[in-house]
């Protein structure tokens, strides 16, 4: 069996220590120097070991304090599903948000990267929303979306949080004006929440963050919306649903 990567093995005995109370919630680890003569490694080994265990939620670090053990987290799992993006019902019904917020700004210019991403020129006029997510009280997501004002301008769906199609997603909305989704395709990258993002999602800046960048098709091929979507490390967990097609004979 391959030896594991020297910060995982680092890692590994740490959280053992923790566990087994050598250091309290709340008591500081010893410096990164220190662990890394005892340890045998470099001080970047014990960097990414103890970066690791941050993630994890074992650990917090603390600016121009050290690290310190914290006191153990809940993160509740949201599911993200192979069935294409989800409406906001759906979602509050999962338990995934109990509470939504949306604002829509018209005839917005698309930016390079969000032009590129929906095969359109740059300056293409779109309408662009800004979604706040809310469950057991705190905010767990914020999404950016983009739509080019070219499919949905004069249409019942023009605006997602308004009209008769109010809240229901992209793919029941498109579907209404004759727009048939095929395919959504999720980038997900870990990231660091911006003074803008932390202040929505009441966290610190600098925080872990998941940031999924997702473009929905058309049976065309045609991208018909694309999102930015931010979820606070501290309070959720992804995961990806898949069913598996059964083959008949």
């Amino acid at each position: 069996m391959p030896r594991q990567a020297p910060y995982l093995e680092v890692a590994d005995a740490l959280h053992a220590r923790i566990l087994a109370g050598e250091w309290a919630i709340g008591e500081r680890l010893p410096s990164r120097a220190r662990l890394a003569e005892e340890y045998g490694v470099g001080r970047n080994v014990t960097q990414r070991a103890v970066d690791h265990l941050i993630v994890e939620g074992l650990l917090e670090g603390r600016a121009g304090s050290g690290t310190y053990v914290r006191v153990p987290r809940e993160r509740l799992r949201m599911v993200r599903s192979r069935h294409g993006a989800p409406s906001l019902a759906a979602m509050k019904e999962r338990g995934r948000a109990g509470a939504w917020d949306a604002h829509s700004e018209v005839r917005v210019p698309a930016p390079a990267a969000i032009a590129e991403r929906l095969a359109i020129g740059p300056g293409d006029l779109c309408i662009n929303t800004h979604y706040e997510f809310l469950a057991d009280g705190q905010p767990v997501q914020l999404s950016d979306s983009w739509e080019p004002m070219a499919i949905t301008d004069g249409t019942p769906i023009m605006l997602p949080e308004k009209g008769p199609l109010a809240g229901k997603g992209v793919v029941e909305r498109m579907r209404a004006i004759g727009v048939d989704i095929e395919t959504v395709i999720e980038l997900p990258r870990p990231a660091r929440a911006t003074r803008e993002q932390a202040n929505l999602l009441g966290v610190g800046v600098g925080d872990l963050v998941l940031r999924i960048e997702r473009i929905i098709y058309d049976t065309d091929g045609r991208p018909v919306e694309t999102a930015d979507i931010v979820i606070p490390d501290a309070r959720r967990e992804v995961a990806y649903e898949f069913a598996v097609e059964r083959h008949t004979k």
